[in-house]
This record gives structure tokens, sequence and C-alpha cells, in this order.
């Protein structure tokens, strides 16, 4: 499976995580790798780790005016963007009841995890559609096509980016870019490990493989949504949970 030879991929949550261990994988490949994320620093130890061809720019996906800068940025040094990776995403707060959620952290979970992916597939979209080829990949989540209880903020904005899958897909089925979203069960992160053990369990134990899913997987995954060859897929959202969702 293979992108371009001269592949540019932008990949946002991409110095840990999943989005580190998809920006590893499409460099083996022979991509140029630009993370986006938040922390010169943790994008600088991130690029060293990678090595290659890999460029770094600090963004806050919230804000439209600071994806944009970073997409113009990359395009300004490299003249396109092939692949767009949005894998930045946060849980909020967890294992509690809706009506004891602050409306804060609802309104900051959605803004990230939705928001950021709207803001990020906006400003990549006319350079792909120009070019008349471009993948777009938006990570959701098994919780937003269930609903995981004690996660009310994150589900939702999970089952928002599917929507959002669903319909830029269909917006931009003639125009050479397709945009899939991805929907992995628990995967073994940072941000899992910073779960209360309890939440991870009552999800991990929802997977018939009774397994947390592993970086590589998500990554050997990912990799295929966004080559070239998966040319007549749009608007779906692949499983990547185990067993746990058969739709």
């Amino acid at each position: 499976m293979s992108i371009t030879p001269t592949s540019v991929a932008l990949i946002t949550g991409g110095a840990s995580g999943i989005g580190f261990a998809i920006a590893r994988k499409l460099l083996s490949q022979g991509s140029t790798v630009a993370l986006v994320d938040l922390g010169a620093e943790r994008l600088q130890a991130a690029a060293r780790q990678l090595g290659g061809d890999v460029l770094t720019f600090e963004a806050d996906i919230t804000s439209e005016d600071s994806v944009q800068r970073a997409v113009g940025q990359l395009l300004a040094s490299r003249q396109r963007i092939d692949v767009l990776v949005n894998s930045a995403g946060i849980t909020g707060i967890t294992n509690r009841k809706a009506a004891d959620i602050p409306f804060e952290d609802f309104q900051r979970v959605v803004a990230v995890n939705l928001h950021g992916s709207f803001l990020t597939a906006k400003a990549v979209l006319p350079t792909m559609a120009r070019q008349g080829f471009g993948r777009i990949l938006l990570i959701a989540s098994i919780a937003g096509k269930e609903g995981n209880a004690g996660m009310c903020s994150y589900s939702a904005s999970k089952a928002g980016v599917i929507g959002l899958t669903k319909s830029l897909g269909k917006e931009y089925a003639e125009t050479g870019v397709t945009i899939n979203a991805l929907a992995p069960a628990v995967i073994r992160t940072a941000m899992v490990d910073a779960m209360p053990p309890e939440q991870v369990k009552v999800n991990t134990d929802k997977i018939p493989m009774r397994r947390c899913g592993t970086l590589d997987e998500i990554a050997h995954v990912a990799a295929f949504i966004v080559s070239r060859e998966n040319g007549f897929t749009t608007g779906f959202c692949y499983d990547l949970s185990g067993g746990r969702a058969v739709y």
C-alpha cells in the first residue's frame, strides 16, 4: 500500500499516542510527515525520535486561525498536502453521569474532538480538491457508535465526528478526495492510562477479544485507509474494536 513517493501527510496530535504511531508508519512508507500539536518541546522531541523527513507546527486545533496558519506554513514549505489524519483528542471527565458533568468540560471536549475535526478538514479540503487527490482520516471512537456510559461528552463528540465524516465524504466524492473515519475501541495510550481504571475495565470488558488494541494495529489500518489504493471508499467509519462493533 502506498500514497505517493512525495506524499505529504499532516497529522494532528502527532507528538504522542495514536498520532505518533500513525506518523511513524507513514514515514516508514516514504511520506513527508508534518506533526501538529501543542507544545514546541514535545513536537521537537517527537520529531527527533521519528527521524527522517518530519516537520513540526505548534497549533491549537480548536482555533481556526491557528489551524489555517499551520496549514499555510506547510503549504509554503511543501506546496501540497496529500493526507490529513486528525488524531488530536481528549476524553474530558469520565466515570461520571451527565448530570454531574460541568458544561465547560462538555464544551471543551466537543471543541477539541468535533470542532477540531471540522477545522482541520476545512483547512485542507480546498488544496486537496484543487490537486484532484487527497485522503482525510478523522479518528472517531466506538463511543461515537454506541455511547459509553460515564463518557457522555466524549461519546457525543465522537458521534459528531462520524456524522461529519459521512457528510464530507458525500460532498467531495467527485473530487478525488476521500474522507473516512476510524472508530477504535480501547487503544492503550497515555490518554487511556489517565482514565479511571474502572472506566477502562468497563469498556475493555465489552470487547470480545478481551484486550486493548495496540498502537501498531491502529497505525496499520490507518495507513491502508489513507493509501492511494483505497480510492473507492468515502464517508465510511472503519471498525477497530476487537469484535465489539458489528455494524
